[in-house]
C-alpha cells in the first residue's frame, strides 16, 4: 500500500501527479503555473496550530483563488472556550503568492483589522499576528512565536482525485518546538515550556465536495518527543496513507486508521464523548478524550464548511517494529471536516 516518492516534478504536462504516494520531506517539485485544472479550483494554504496543555493558537493564511482567508483561533484548555475570527478577500487568484516550498519563502496578510506573518528566519519559523478587537471584551491580541524542527521527518503525500488534473500535495510537520508568547489584552500567556506545533501545509486543485478526517499530537511523554499524524478520507489513497508515528528522533509510518466517533440517538456524530481510533492490524489503539470543540459552520452562496475540530487528551499506544509506545493524557486534536467549496 505504501509506495514512497521519487525526487523530480509533481505534475506532468497534462496537470496530473506524476506519481502518487508519500514522503518523509518535500521531495517533488510544486509549481503553479504546472496546474492545468481551471484556475477557480486552486487551492493553497498554510495552517499552523501551536499549544500546549492549557492554551493553543491556530492560524490559517489561505489563497483559495476566489477568495482568500486569513483566521486566527485562540483556545483555552483550562477553562474550555475558543475564540475564532476570519477576514476574507475575494478572487486573489494567487496573489498572495504563497510560496511553492515550505523550505523558503515568506507569506503575510493585512488589513484595517489584523497583521499576520509567516518568515523563516535563521532556520527557524517565525510567526506574528496583532489582531485588533480580537476577544468579545475588544481585548486586542498579539503573538510573536518562534517554531524550530526536531525531527528530520515529516509526511508528505501526493494524492490523486478521480477527476482529472486535480491533486493535492500536503507536507505535515510536527514536533515544532516553541518559544514565546500570547499576549490577550494585559494577560501574557507563556508559550515556551512543552509547548509544539504542527505546520499543514497545502498545495493543490480539489473537486467542489470532500470530507476529511484529521488528528494530530505533539508533546513530551516521559521525558521523550512524541507525535503522530493520522488522517483519512479525500482522494485517491490507494498507494498511501498520511499515518505517521514520531518517538523522540525516529518515525515510523502507519498503514490505515479509522476514527470512531461517538453516535447521538438522531445518528449524528457526538463530537464530545470519547472517540477510538484503531487500525486493522490493531498496531493503533487510542482513547480521545474530548475538551473542546472548535465549531464553525459557514455557509457563503455556493461555499460551504461543517468544521469539528477537538481538542482533548490521548491514552493509548500505538505498536512499531513489535515495540508498544504506550502514552497517556497528551494533549491534542482530531477534527472531521466537510467542505463544498
Amino acid at each position: 500500500m505504501q509506495r514512497k516518492l521519487n525526487p523530480g516534478k509533481l505534475l506532468d504536462s497534462n496537470g496530473n501527479l506524476c506519481e502518487a504516494g508519500f514522503s518523509t520531506s518535500l521531495i517533488k517539485e510544486y509549481n503553479r503555473k504546472d496546474i492545468k485544472a481551471s484556475k477557480w479550483r486552486i487551492k493553497e494554504w498554510d495552517y499552523y496550530y501551536i499549544g500546549n496543555s492549557k492554551y493553543g493558537v491556530a492560524l490559517t493564511i489561505a489563497d483559495n483563488s476566489y477568495m482568500s482567508l486569513c483566521s486566527l483561533s485562540y483556545l483555552n484548555f483550562e477553562k474550555p472556550h475558543d475564540i475564532t475570527k476570519s477576514v476574507m478577500k475575494w478572487f486573489t487568484f494567487g496573489k498572495l503568492h504563497l510560496p511553492s516550498s515550505s523550505k523558503e519563502g515568506d507569506i503575510s496578510f493585512k488589513n484595517k483589522t489584523v497583521e499576520m506573518s509567516f518568515k523563516h528566519e535563521n532556520g527557524k519559523r517565525h510567526i506574528t499576528c496583532f489582531w485588533k478587537k480580537f476577544t468579545k471584551g475588544n481585548k486586542d491580541v498579539r503573538l510573536d512565536l518562534y517554531l524550530e524542527e526536531t525531527n528530520k521527518d515529516s509526511i508528505v503525500v501526493a494524492t490523486p482525485f478521480k477527476k482529472n488534473a486535480h491533486f493535492y500535495y500536503n507536507q505535515k510537520i510536527n514536533l515544532l518546538k516553541c518559544n514565546g508568547y500570547v499576549k490577550v489584552g494585559e494577560e501574557i500567556l507563556d508559550f515556551n515550556d512543552n509547548t509544539y506545533g504542527v505546520l499543514d501545509w497545502g498545495r493543490g486543485v480539489w473537486t467542489y465536495k470532500n470530507t476529511w478526517y484529521w488528528s494530530s499530537m505533539s508533546g513530551n511523554f516521559e521525558g521523550k518527543r512524541l507525535g503522530f499524524n493520522l488522517g483519512y478520507g479525500f482522494g485517491d489513497t490507494t498507494t498511501h496513507s498520511e499515518n505517521i508515528f514520531f518517538y523522540d528522533d525516529k518515525s515510523w509510518k502507519l498503514e490505515d486508521v479509522h476514527f470512531d466517533i461517538p453516535f447521538k440517538k438522531n445518528g449524528d456524530d457526538s463530537y464530545m464523548e470519547p472517540w477510538k481510533f484503531r487500525s486493522q492490524s490493531g498496531d493503533i489503539n487510542l482513547t480521545f478524550t474530548p475538551i473542546l470543540n472548535r465549531h464553525a459552520n459557514m455557509n457563503v452562496g455556493i461555499i460551504k464548511s461543517l468544521q469539528n475540530q477537538v481538542f482533548g487528551k490521548f491514552s493509548g499506544y500505538i505498536i512499531v517494529d513489535g515495540k508498544e509506545y504506550f502514552f497517556t493524557d497528551m494533549l491534542g486534536f482530531a477534527e472531521k471536516v466537510t467542505n463544498k467549496w
